[in-house]
């Protein structure tokens, strides 16, 4: 229980260490650093200023990822939708692991970021693996805001691709910052609120003993 309980609220620490990188570059290097104009990427792009301070503060947030995907698995019981989720954000963690080093994106205006658009695609499919498949396993609610949550990610992401023409050519994005932030915050969010759902779950659990299968093994069926 107390593992199962550490590894979800890995998951919390997270989104809230990925939104805490943004604030850090931003104070450390207000002269790069533009919420509104700069894509996160950017953060931990070749050459750039604040890579050497990101880069290991986004391996802690894989790896706080992968936490929690292994805390959704152990908290899925007998629900497989759920297990799918626990796939997906693990996969999250582990194909972004290795990106500040493997591919991470060029400053602007030099262009050859093939590797890390196709790295943040493949990303981005297991995100929504993991968004489509948890909004299964937890009731009305949550699927309700789970889907708000996609279409918000995949809505400002394409608001996000028409700007990042900019990127290559070194043109002024004045609201690709913005967009993408929405995106990724959806994102965060919805980690956050499958985190503490899975908390309370388990917190119940442990007050109705007639479940000891598992705060989710109810569910199973539908799944």
């Amino acid at each position: 229980m107390r593992l199962r309980k550490g590894l979800l609220i890995a998951g919390v620490a997270s989104s809230l260490l990925y939104v805490g990188i943004d604030q850090l570059a931003a104070i450390r290097h207000a002269d790069y650093h533009s919420f509104l104009s700069q894509t996160i990427s950017e953060l931990s792009a070749r050459g750039s200023p604040t890579k050497a301070m990101v880069d290991p503060l986004y391996v802690v947030y894989d790896l706080l990822t992968i936490a929690f995907g292994l805390g959704v698995w152990m908290s899925a019981g007998g629900s497989r939708a759920l297990r799918v989720a626990a796939a997906g954000l693990t996969a999250v963690g582990v194909v972004g692991l290795p990106g500040p080093w493997l591919f991470p994106m060029n400053l602007r205006g030099v262009g050859g970021d093939l590797p890390h658009i196709v790295g943040t695609g493949v990303i981005v499919v297991f995100i929504l693996i993991a968004m489509v498949s948890g909004a299964l396993a937890l009731g009305r609610p949550f699927r309700v805001f789970s889907f708000v949550a996609a279409a918000a990610m995949l809505g400002f992401g394409a608001l996000t691709s028409v700007q990042a023409k900019g990127l290559v050519t070194g043109d002024p994005t004045p609201w690709i910052g913005l967009t993408e932030r929405i995106c990724v915050g959806a994102f965060m969010a919805w980690v956050v609120v499958l985190a503490i759902a899975l908390l309370r779950a388990q917190e119940a659990s442990v007050e109705s003993p007639t479940r000891s299968g598992g705060p989710l093994t109810t569910r199973s069926a539908p799944a």
